[in-house]
């Protein structure tokens, strides 16, 4: 099998090594990949976004499977051009990736078929917006309806935050084209919780379920990123709450999508709001796996995923296997840089021990070798730190004593992820 995984963060470097552990004879590509994808597969230069340039190179090296990471390539039309070109890919169409590149898209689709999800309207126009604010009860969320790397999602606590937040999009241009359109909504309390489900427009499996932190920092304080690390598996999330969400949400949205002749194919994020009464509440989907929430899902899966990607872009899926009988639990922190997330400050030289120990893997993110391949940070999330074991406090532990013998100048991580999980264990 010839595989290529498209993207070069930490969730490709995930992909890559699952591919690797399922199909150790696989040849396997990744375009651009990173310093971690280069000790599993061959790093091919080209951008993620590059459509011309990755259609032409999975022709010269006869891919047969292309496994697609990120939201941009999706937007703008990878899968359509492969399977015009006749190559399996895993990753939905355009037109069905709107659930993620369009809020508003996906916000219609789901009042139209009763999918819960926050109350909310949409904008263009910056004085309706305004006045729409100074209506709405406080707190509320403001998103750019586009692709804004994660981080288009604002919660203001009082209406003078969220005009500040609406003129930011649509007035400043500060999320360029993903802020031309507004999505206004009430804000949500509750739980947050990572479903992704493997489809095939029509069947959908569940992976184990996990909790992003999305906050800088300890305690879920400063800005919003694009994640700050994850873990699974999640208490909440249980079998009865899992139902609902295949039958009140998962199942309602692709039968929707595939009357209207776009059908969903890959993995479907579902970003959702447990509220206190236990029910679920959709805060946003996401058209491929989710980022960081991928690093900690991917490890505790049985051997299988990557012949599952390959039915479904082939078209012959017999969904058999419960993936979500993961083995044990993972937490994944995210080392990131000073700086991150509005100006992160590159170039520092990394140090990686070899002797971190089988119960720790590391996922590189934003990384990069120079020219003497020495190891350095090119972005603002640098490493995920994967800890492994049979409880979330064990794979907690195993990954902070990672984090911390790991070292790079103005090295920023929250020492809190899985603090929910942890705090539940200690009071049962």
């Amino acid at each position: 099998m010839k595989v290529l995984v498209v993207g070069g963060g930490g969730r490709e470097h995930a992909l890559c090594w699952a591919v690797r552990r399922d199909v150790p004879a696989a040849s396997l590509f990744a375009a651009p990949g990173n310093p971690g994808t280069a000790l599993l597969a061959t790093n091919l230069p080209i951008a993620a976004t590059a459509i011309d340039e990755l259609v032409a190179a999975v022709k010269k090296h006869q891919i047969e499977l292309v496994i697609v990471g990120p939201e941009g390539p999706l937007a703008a039309g990878l899968a359509d051009r492969l399977i015009k070109e006749g190559v399996a890919v895993f990753g939905p169409s355009a037109a069905a990736a709107r659930l993620e590149s369009s809020k508003a898209f996906a916000k219609d689709l789901m009042q139209r078929i009763g999918v819960p999800t926050a109350a909310s309207a949409t904008f263009t126009d910056l004085e309706r917006a305004l006045g729409h604010i100074d209506r709405h009860a406080e707190p509320l969320v403001v998103k750019a309806s586009g692709l804004a790397g994660g981080k288009g999602a604002i919660v203001c606590a009082t209406r003078a935050e969220a005009k500040d937040a609406a003129r930011a999009m649509l007035a400043d241009r500060r999320f360029g084209e993903a802020g031309n359109e507004v999505v206004i909504e009430e804000f949500l309390e509750g739980e947050e919780l990572s479903v992704l489900a493997l489809t095939d427009g029509e069947h959908a499996v569940l992976l184990p379920p996990a909790q992003d932190h999305k906050r800088l920092g300890e305690g879920d304080t400063g800005p919003n990123t694009g994640g700050m690390g994850a873990y699974c598996p999640v208490a909440i999330a249980k079998a009865p709450l899992l139902r609902r969400v295949q039958h009140e949400i998962i199942h309602p949205v692709l039968e929707a999508m595939a009357a209207a002749k776009t059908p969903y194919r890959g993995v479907l994020y579902v970003g959702l709001m447990i509220r206190a009464d236990g029910s679920p509440a959709v805060i946003e989907f996401n058209a491929r796996f989710g980022d960081p929430e991928t690093q900690a899902v991917v490890p505790v899966l049985p051997i299988g995923i990557t012949h599952a990607m390959g039915a479904i872009a082939h078209q012959t899926w017999h969904p058999e296997v419960d993936m979500l009988n993961g083995k044990g639990a993972a937490v994944s922190v995210v080392l990131a840089s000073q700086g991150y997330p509005d100006k992160p400050e590159t170039g520092a030289a990394i140090t990686i021990p070899e002797d971190l120990g089988q119960d720790v893997v590391v996922f590189h993110a934003g990384t990069t070798r120079d020219d003497k391949g020495v190891l350095r940070v090119a972005g603002g999330r640098v490493l995920n730190v994967v800890g492994l074991g049979p409880t979330v406090a064990a794979a907690a532990q195993a990954s902070l004593a990672a984090c911390q013998r790991i070292d790079y100048k103005g090295k920023v991580y929250r020492r809190d992820i899985a603090r929910r999980e942890l705090e539940r264990a200690r009071t049962s």
